[in-house]
């Protein structure tokens, strides 16, 4: 069984084309022969005809996504949308895309997107028939291959989603902004005047949570629907539970204090990964984080080595940790926090970092741009598609 989809054109006629095509005798002829002979309201089912009387080879189905309510519907779907497909498929079998030698044993499914609105048959037409071809393409190449999907889950965004959600934090380093000033309109004006980047993300630091609770990031997302917010909860406790709360909350990390009991840390670890988020260790006073690191039975996303507000007066940090860090953890990210400014940013980042987590010298700046641009200047990372041309992504 091979799977194809495509999406080709524009507009209401924009078409999106998903088929299944295979054996006769296989899974994919009990669907054709199951779909045909039961037909539901709305979404009946079709053969593939090039004209009437002239069906392609291989057999080809053609079952309509959106419920089909009136004749006009209908007059879509058995009309260009049916010949495109099918003439398509007749094509495909020429081109050898389809080995010819193969008709007569393959069935090919193919569900067709017609939009209600849409009007122009020359462009249902040319719509369809590109995308059909284009799904059987990729079906028999096996398009896309894993490393393609891996390579380009976490860029671009789907049109019907409207922008883009940052999940995974796959293009180090990051510029982590920590708003901990516990004020809404000092938030929203951070969030406002930081430049959008790939490599911004958000903090929703530890005073603001205690004195607005978990919904601040609800009040956040208002001004940042697509940013990446780290709910910096410092769990001493009930670490599955705050885990929770924090997915629940659309917070995609959540921080996890070193200090907590071994098996807080290793709940909260767990039910992030189950809920599909970041989880942090924040290694704030623990005298050995490399220690701490090795006894844990499931490993963080994020290991934060940071310098408490009141500590960072001539206190150095622990650049050295970080090399240790990442050979007992491979894939943990390694943030620094408290007091970095432009002047030791090159340092972390040379040090390993892969999160530089700056608050105040960003969220008190007169200028919150400008300082949060010259920070993203040395961390000189250009946008995940910014030099990128690109079709069928």
């Amino acid at each position: 069984m091979y799977v194809g989809e495509a999406l080709v054109g524009e507009g209401s006629e924009v078409a999106h084309i998903d088929l299944v095509i295979g054996d006769r005798n296989g899974p994919v002829g009990e669907a054709f022969v199951n779909s045909l002979s039961s037909p539901s309201i709305g979404h009946t089912p079709l053969l593939g005809v090039i004209r009437p009387n002239l069906m392609p080879k291989p057999p080809t189905l053609i079952v309509p996504k959106v419920t089909v309510k009136n004749m006009d519907d209908a007059s879509k779907i058995f009309g260009p949308a049916q010949t495109a497909v099918s003439k398509a498929i007749a094509d495909a079998v020429e081109e050898g895309i389809i080995p010819k030698d193969e008709v007569e044993n393959l069935v090919v499914v193919v569900s067709v997107f017609i939009h209600p609105d849409a009007k122009d048959y020359a462009r249902i037409f040319r719509y369809n028939y590109g995308a059909t071809k284009l799904a059987l393409k990729r079906a028999m190449e096996g398009f896309p291959d894993i490393d393609t999907v891996l390579e380009e889950k976490d860029r671009d965004v789907h049109p019907i989603m409207g922008y883009k959600l940052m999940t995974q934090l796959f293009d180090p380093p990051y510029l982590q902004i920590a708003i901990d000033i516990p004020e809404i309109g000092v938030v929203k004006k951070v969030l406002r005047e930081v430049p959008t980047s790939d490599h911004v993300i958000f903090e929703a630091g530890t005073p603001l949570i205690k004195k607005y609770g978990l919904n601040v990031i609800t009040l956040m997302r208002e001004v940042r629907k697509n940013a990446f917010i780290v709910a910096d909860l410092k769990t001493l406790d009930t670490g599955n539970i705050e885990a929770r709360m924090a997915a629940d909350a659309t917070a995609d990390e959540v921080v996890v204090s070193g200090l907590a009991p071994k098996s807080t840390i290793e709940k909260a670890i767990m039910e992030a990964k189950k809920t599909g988020i970041y989880s942090c260790i924040d290694m704030l006073n623990v005298d050995d984080p490399v220690s701490l690191l090795k006894s844990l039975s499931v490993k963080p996303d994020v290991v934060e080595l940071h310098r408490a507000i009141d500590e960072e007066q001539g206190s150095e940090h622990k650049w050295g940790d970080i090399e240790k860090i990442k050979k007992v953890s491979e894939n943990a990210l390694v943030a620094v926090a408290g007091g970095i400014t432009i002047d030791n940013l090159r340092e972390a980042i040379e040090s390993g970092a892969d999160i530089i987590i700056v608050g105040r010298a960003i969220t008190k700046a007169g200028d919150i741009r400008a300082v949060a641009e010259a920070f993203l200047d040395v961390m000189r990372k250009p946008e995940v598609d910014q030099f990128r041309v690109k079709t069928d992504f």
